[in-house]
């Protein structure tokens, strides 16, 4: 990898792409510290660091943002509208027969789909950010030092400056969350990897300097006689090394199904005869499952922020507690989850008798298959075949972190399987087509 980086940088055009997807991150990062006026930074702090041992959707928000949403900073919001925007999208496109011609009318049909997604976004923005400015607004913590009572919003009430307050408050987070929608676009133009795939990654390793000082935090607990938490620290260490060997090698499994060209006339000449293959991806639903199942279930730990938890009945303190990340009925749910989101995902995006009717167009059988239902039910077959492979390993990537939590108590210490595989995927992803570029460009003629 390092020499590919190294190789790259010795070529001009991919020197200034390199160049510019520093400086994109680097706004990116600078963003993520300015605050956001009208809200006190001491008393947040106090709140978020109760959001740890918590899956609420503000804690997977945060994570995504790089620290900046706990710190109420002007990335606040991350990309989360966007990928929801782009999610909604995607499911519409199949629901909705206009954006489903609009999605087949090549370039210009996509164009348009993508500056719909963008005010879709921006709409999800501004529900967002009211939504956590009135979690703000109703939050109050207890100082630590002086027993105070704080508000973290600093007006309330219906006066002039309050509302002014909520105005802006609202407005710099959706701002906030379309100037990222921009810099990952910016990145697509003229810089290298997926815009918006880049920023997620430098949000997530933003947090690693988090996760290595309570690592070791919790080694000097066990340099101090408690030799469990010398243990632990291994065992973390040596899990994360299997969890990436894994994605490393799933991102690249696939099935190969054998496809025969029948050989065609054309005027005096021969063409097809030859024979080749249809990749299938292990991965074909990506890391969309984990996503789905974590916000689904993300959901009763994010209500009960807004309710008494000292007043609950003991019904719902007992259905929150199983539905919390710390509960094995939880693990069990986010297993099922991944599972069924899987199939979900693959169902929508792949259809079988759209790829038997492309094989069919273009004279390609499949061997010992018959053209037309057949082929339709043999690759349909083989995809929910490979379904099932890839969802039981996004299963496992995501439960082993919340496994070894429960197992040894040290919660908030291993990253999620989302933040895992986004950054191996993007990794690879970037390093892909870095090589790519770099073979265009070393590419000869033959008139050289």
């Amino acid at each position: 990898m390092f020499k590919t980086i190294a190789n790259a940088w010795k070529i001009p055009d991919l020197r200034k792409k390199m160049l510019f997807t520093i400086l994109i991150v680097v706004i990116f990062r600078i963003g993520s510290v300015i605050p956001v006026p009208f809200l006190d930074v001491h008393a947040l702090k106090v709140l978020t660091d109760s959001w740890n041992d918590n899956n609420n959707m503000l804690s997977y928000i945060d994570m995504f943002s790089g620290g900046a949403f706990s710190n109420a900073t002007l990335f606040a919001m991350s990309v989360t509208p966007y990928i929801n925007s782009s999610i909604i999208m995607q499911l519409l496109t199949v629901a909705i027969p206009a954006l489903e011609r609009l999605a087949k009318e090549g370039t210009e049909g996509r164009k348009k789909i993508a500056t719909i997604t963008r005010y879709v976004t921006v709409l999800l923005g501004i529900i967002q950010g009211t939504a956590y400015y009135i979690y703000l607004l109703r939050s109050q913590v207890k100082d630590t030092d002086t027993g105070a009572i704080l508000n973290i919003v600093e007006f309330k009430g219906w006066n002039f400056s309050a509302v002014f307050a909520a105005i802006t408050i609202v407005l710099v987070f959706t701002a906030g969350t379309a100037l990222m929608m921009w810099l990952g676009e910016q990145i697509n133009q003229n810089g290298l990897g997926n815009g918006i795939s880049i920023l997620l990654f430098v949000g997530i390793i933003a947090r690693l300097p988090v996760t290595f000082g309570q690592l070791w935090s919790t080694f000097e607990l066990g340099l101090k006689g408690q030799t469990e938490y010398i243990i632990y620290p291994i065992i973390y260490i040596v899990l994360s090394l299997v969890i990436v060997w894994v994605i490393v090698f799933m991102n690249d499994a696939e099935r190969r199904i054998p496809v025969q060209y029948a050989k065609r006339m054309v005027g005096r000449k021969m063409y097809g005869g030859q024979s080749t293959h249809l990749p299938i991806k292990v991965g074909l639903s990506g890391v969309m499952p984990i996503i789905f199942a974590s916000s689904i279930l993300s959901i009763p730990q994010t209500i009960l922020l807004f309710l008494d938890q000292n007043n609950l009945p003991d019904f719902w303190k007992g259905f929150f507690n199983a539905f919390s990340p710390r509960s094995w009925i939880y693990i069990a749910f986010y297993f099922v989850l991944i599972i069924g989101f899987a199939y979900f995902y693959v169902t929508i995006q792949y259809n079988p008798l759209e790829m038997s009717n492309n094989l069919r167009q273009s004279n390609g059988t499949i061997p010992g298959i018959r053209p037309g239902k057949p082929t339709t039910d043999f690759i349909a077959k083989i995809i929910s075949k490979i379904t099932l492979i890839g969802a039981l390993f996004l299963a496992f990537i995501a439960i082993v972190p919340l496994i070894f939590a429960n197992l040894t108590n040290m919660t908030g210490l291993m990253m999620g399987g989302t933040s895992v595989i986004i950054l191996v995927g993007v990794a690879l992803e970037t390093m892909r087509q870095l090589e790519s570029q770099m073979m265009m460009r070393h590419y000869k003629g033959f008139l050289d």
